[in-house]
């Protein structure tokens, strides 16, 4: 099963680096007219704008900050596919001494923020007719690291979330 991305418009969260820079230019490279390139520091993707022109649209987004989601709905208003690629990781063991406040910290990114994503952009899908919301999950969804478990255990809540959005 493939889904087609020549012509679409799309939205990435943390398209300035790594996996999610990758995903948005390959969805380039494939055809779509226009990613919104969602990150915290919309300076940050000035290289892809300087690539990409006015297929590359900044936005300002953090997964931690709801007010920021919901205005990425409304200037986003014209996706049809969201690929929630950004998250956090503050390492920290079951016993490490923060590992509460990490625990807390990737929650509210990692599992918070993705369901804040798929309540915000799942009206903007059906608005234009289907499309699909894109969850990137990690190994550490199925398989706990010891020095990183409070990271494991947000992205195992975030895996089932992911599969009750199915």
């Amino acid at each position: 099963m493939g889904y087609e991305i020549q012509g679409q418009v799309a939205l990435v969260t943390g398209a300035n680096r790594g996996i999610g820079k990758a995903i948005l230019e390959g969805l380039l490279k494939a055809g779509a007219t226009k990613v919104y390139a969602a990150v915290r520091d919309t300076s940050s993707v000035a290289g892809l704008i300087d690539a990409y022109g006015d297929r590359v649209v900044p936005l300002e987004f953090d997964l931690t900050k709801p007010a920021l989601i919901k205005n990425a709905a409304d200037v986003a208003s014209d996706v049809s596919l969201v690929v929630n690629n950004a998250g956090v990781l503050k390492p920290a063991t079951a016993l490490s001494e923060d590992a509460v406040e990490s625990l807390e910290f990737e929650m509210n990114a990692n599992v918070y923020g993705l369901i804040r994503v798929a309540q915000a952009f799942a009206p903007v899908l059906k608005a234009n007719g289907g499309g699909a919301l894109v969850q990137l999950n990690s190994v550490a969804s199925l398989k706990n690291f010891p020095q990183f478990t409070t990271y494991c255990a947000s992205k195992a809540a975030s895996y089932s979330v992911t599969q009750a959005l199915k």
